[in-house]
């Protein structure tokens, strides 16, 4: 079938079925390509994070270590070093910061890691919506697109099979587009729903470490 039909002699309802679509199959698949380039890019900076961490021979350069790895490791380490660092100054502009140290520090690890994780939540309500949408969207298409094809019986009076052949496979095309489009969305939302689970789990795994190491250590 050649769909350039559709936008040849197609109702602009059905038109705009078909444009909806197409944007929101690119939009999906952008999303799809961006999200794997950078969960591949960190998965690695993590884990370089992570080993110069823990094998710096100071905390001094440990802290620098940190500065020179974009990753989401790094940066909640050196948010927490700066809380520990900054805690005595804090505790006359800040609340929170009349907390024991221990509370303040894993208050603000926590918070560090909140502001991480919805960095790499971003897109995931896009892939959820068209997923859920998109095959209502060619279903509406393929409705629209049969009542046409009625219509145009009734006003010729009598039923002719190569009358309404093209116009209600157009139609039904629709609804085929409609899955086409909303498969690779849910399925790419439940494969990066989780990985943000595994990168969550491994903040809080080294969130609780972090956290008791500074507390172990003076300035």
């Amino acid at each position: 079938m050649n769909l350039g039909l559709v936008f040849q002699s197609g109702d602009p309802v059905l038109i705009g079925v078909f444009i909806s679509m197409v944007l929101m199959s690119i939009a999906t698949w952008f999303l799809i390509v961006y999200r794997c380039i950078q969960l591949a890019k960190i998965k690695r900076a993590n884990h370089d994070a992570y080993d110069l961490f823990w094998k710096a021979d100071n905390f001094t350069n440990a802290e620098m270590q940190m500065k020179t790895i974009d990753s989401p490791v790094s940066k909640m380490a050196l948010d927490a070093i700066a809380s520990h660092r900054n805690y005595a100054n804090m505790q006359q502009k800040m609340l929170s910061a009349n907390l024991p140290k221990s509370d303040f520090l894993e208050r603000e690890i926590r918070h560090s890691m909140t502001k991480i994780m919805h960095r790499y939540d971003a897109g995931l309500s896009v892939l959820a919506s068209v997923g859920s949408t998109a095959p209502f969207i060619g279903l509406l298409g393929t409705v629209w697109g049969i009542y046409h094809a009625l219509e145009g019986i009734s006003k010729a009076g009598q039923m002719s099979i190569a009358a309404v052949a093209g116009p209600i496979g157009e139609a039904l095309v629709s609804t085929a587009v409609g899955l086409f489009v909303a498969i690779p969305a849910v399925l790419a939302y439940n494969y990066l729903s989780r990985k943000n689970k595994l990168l969550s789990r491994k903040l809080n795994d080294f969130a609780h470490d972090l956290h008791v190491y500074l507390i172990n250590i003076k300035d």
